[in-house]
């Protein structure tokens, strides 16, 4: 058990069990495109109907005219069927106009209803006498067969669902020889139970006999037409092969057979390619009126010369009311009398279609060589190289398979390759998200409790973050701490539990200030917080939310601090004020992971965030709660009431740095009392660094009038304090105004 389970982490390690589903899954779609699974053929044949939409066969010759008893020819002659009489008149004209064969895409499997035997039977009031005349005169169907006599005439027979009668063997059928391996696959020809022949009389004399049936396909669409099929157990011609062997002058029609089935139909001069079951994949040109004559200018010797001469002549309709209308690739009501001349144009212009016999070994190798490309590399690429590369192989097996029709008339289906691999990439797609929810639950998991929220979601989305190593950033950092958090302790001294409460309660809200401005939680240190904007998602305004995060900050915790000022009152305990400082920065760090390969933590690291700590520490001696480096307060000025206080120098840094107090958002700086205090600071400030020390105070002291609720009472001795120690000790010549920190 222990070795099984060895062998299955291994094999999951190096080969995973989504490729081995993928290759199940090849093996099963090539099973249905062996048996050829109605949906996978669907596809196929669609494919091929938008080839020859897009570039249909384009005529260079018209050897086949049409005779059409269409709607003019019913009105002048009548309602069919006409007299056969006038079938053999219209016979006997087309064969004096030097028409070379003709065929009939109808069936006279009746004798003739106007022949003088039935008018003699019929007929009321007729005396014995021309009774006897009209049972001698010939039959209209005799005078037709008279005249398939003079002409080379292919008669059409038509297929059944159900036998009608017993085959008459003593009329004559068309033979068949064999060619080649006939021990390969059994070719499926289409087969009819029944066959409706024509009259004894017409058959006996025709010239040859083939069957006219067209059988669209599941969809309603004629692609293909048998050429060699079955009906009532005998095999036969279709009409349009059974023309081309009568115009050749060969008694039988020779069947090429190869390993996969029929290869092609050949007679005299020419070899026609089908299918393996013996069908023409027609290659359709677009309707052409032009090959249409009226059948009644052929019956008043009107019809033109040049379109019977030297033609093919097919018989048939394109009247509605005969029903003889078919759906094709490019046409979606065809007469099936012109796909029969369509079937004909293209054979004796060698214009056909073929699927090669080969062309499934091809679909078969090109599908299984793609799928295992995909199985093997496609887990390695990224989205962006896979899409890519997918669009590359499905423009090379659209492109070649384009080539092969447009250079070659040859059907090789390229959406099989296409289906089996896009089916197999997304099984992998779906196999790789499955893997990465799972791997993103373990990081939530993990990490959900000790992280911001949107560091959770990128570790999510992107774990390979989750390694040692960092990146440079400008970065806002924010350092705040609890003022006299030392006397705050003392009074929970015999109640530590409730002082761990208390930190609590109060760091929740800061902590959901923080995170509620997409701020990332670096660390807690005690009562003291340490967060960053701008990592590890980028944040465009990292400075403003900053600045909104710590006003935010200052407005829970005075919520904070009234709920406790009521409890305290309610609870006869010492109520002592929770004071925040808030020190913020804007630079260049250096952010990510930091630790060891055991443990490490996503920090952030440079100058930038020691003098967000030191500004932290002092903004007890400015008065203000929130003091931020100029970057910051620059950055954000349009959207806070911002007040110069400083030009200080940081110990451990050369350059100096003007510091600002945030004292408010818009409502505070477009106040008039924030502007005239503003304004006095500026004067006071300009003052102080030009050395006009009496200048200063002057400020100062116009200040402190102005300055109702004491806001800048700190900052006001701080600079008196200055003042009156450089009147004693003035600064040396080349001072700029800055003071250095002497602490940390």
């Amino acid at each position: 058990m222990k070795r099984l389970k060895i062998i299955r982490r291994w094999f999951s390690r190096k080969f995973g069990y989504a490729r081995l589903i993928c290759l199940v899954l090849l093996v099963g779609i090539a099973a249905l495109r062996l048996a050829d699974f109605a949906p996978i053929e669907e596809l196929r044949v669609r494919t091929f109907d938008f080839y020859q939409r897009f570039e249909p066969r384009v005529k260079t010759t018209r050897p086949v005219t049409i005779i059409d008893i269409d709607e003019p020819s019913l009105k002048k002659l009548g309602q069919w069927p006409w007299p056969r009489t006038s079938i053999a008149d219209m016979v006997i004209n087309l064969a004096n106009l030097g028409a070379v064969a003709i065929a009939f895409d109808i069936v006279f499997s009746e004798p003739d209803r106007l022949n003088p035997d039935v008018a003699a039977k019929s007929m009321r009031y007729l005396d014995e006498l021309t009774r006897t005349r009209l049972r001698e005169l010939p039959s209209n169907d005799q005078i037709l067969a008279d005249s398939l006599r003079r002409a080379r005439v292919v008669l059409g027979e038509t297929g059944l669902a159900s036998v009608v009668s017993e085959l008459d063997m003593d009329l004559p059928f068309t033979g068949f020889a064999t060619l080649g391996d006939k021990a390969g696959a059994e070719p499926r020809f289409y087969e009819f139970p029944g066959l409706l022949r024509n009259v004894p009389p017409l058959e006996k004399v025709a010239a040859g006999r083939g069957l006219l049936t067209i059988v669209p396909e599941r969809d309603g669409i004629v692609r293909r037409v048998p050429m060699m099929l079955r009906a009532q157990g005998q095999m036969m011609p279709s009409l349009s092969m059974e023309l081309l062997r009568v115009i050749s002058g060969t008694s039988t029609i020779l069947a090429k057979y190869d390993e996969a089935g029929v290869k092609s139909l050949a007679v005299r001069g020419l070899d026609v390619p089908t299918d393996r079951n013996g069908q023409l994949w027609v290659h359709f040109a677009r309707q052409d009126p032009s090959i249409y004559v009226s059948a009644a200018s052929v019956l008043d010797n009107t019809a033109p010369l040049d379109k019977i001469r030297g033609k093919l002549v097919l018989i048939g309709t394109s009247a509605v009311a005969l029903n003889d209308l078919k759906t094709t690739p490019v046409s979606a009501a065809m007469p099936g009398v012109e796909i029969h001349a369509q079937v004909l144009e293209a054979a004796l212009t060698h214009a056909v279609l073929a699927q090669p016999s080969y062309a499934i070994a091809v679909e078969f190798l090109g599908a299984m060589v793609l799928g295992i490309l995909v199985i093997i590399f496609a887990p390695s690429f990224g989205p962006i190289t896979l899409v890519g590369v997918g669009a590359v192989f499905a423009t090379l097996l659209f492109g070649s398979s384009w080539y092969f029709y447009q250079a070659h008339r040859l059907l090789i289906d390229f959406t099989y390759p296409l289906l089996s691999t896009t089916a197999i990439y997304l099984t992998l797609i779906f196999a790789s998200f499955v893997r990465e929810q799972r791997q993103r639950r373990q990081i939530r998991s993990a990490f959900g409790q000790y992280i911001s929220p949107a560091l959770v979601e990128q570790l999510a989305h992107s774990p390979e973050k989750l390694k040692l190593g960092g990146e440079e950033r400008e970065m806002t950092i924010m350092f705040s701490d609890v003022r006299g958090f030392t006397s705050i302790s003392e009074s929970y001294k015999h109640d530590p539990q409730g002082l761990t409460a208390l930190m609590n309660r109060f760091l929740t809200p800061l902590t959901d200030a923080i995170l509620a401005c997409k701020g990332t939680i670096d660390k807690y240190m005690g009562d003291a917080i340490m967060a960053f904007w701008n990592a590890p998602l980028d944040d465009n305004d990292h400075q403003v939310n900053a600045c909104n995060a710590a006003l935010d900050m200052l407005e829970k915790i005075d919520a904070l601090n009234k709920d406790r000022e009521i409890e305290a009152q309610n609870g006869g305990h010492v109520y002592i004020p929770i004071n925040v400082g808030v020190g913020l920065n804007t630079g260049v760090c250096v952010v990510g992971n930091m630790g060891s390969n055991l443990r490490f933590d996503y920090s952030v690291l440079g100058d930038s965030v020691n003098l967000a700590s030191r500004l932290e520490g002092q903004s007890k001696e400015y008065g203000f709660p929130i003091i931020a480096g100029s970057k910051t307060a620059l950055a954000a000025k349009d959207k806070f009431a911002i007040l110069e206080l400083d030009f200080i120098m940081v110990k451990g840094k050369k350059e100096p740095e003007v510091i600002y107090a945030i004292a408010g958002r818009l409502d505070v700086a477009n106040s008039a009392k924030f502007q005239t205090l503003r304004n006095l600071t500026i004067e006071m400030l300009a003052c102080y660094r030009s050395r006009d020390w009496e200048g200063a105070l002057a400020s100062i002291e116009r200040g402190r009038r102005k300055d109702e609720a004491g806001a800048l009472n700190y900052l006001y001795k701080l600079y008196e304090a200055r003042i009156h120690d450089y009147q004693q000790n003035p600064p040396p010549e080349d001072w700029n105004g800055a003071f250095a920190l002497l602490t940390k």
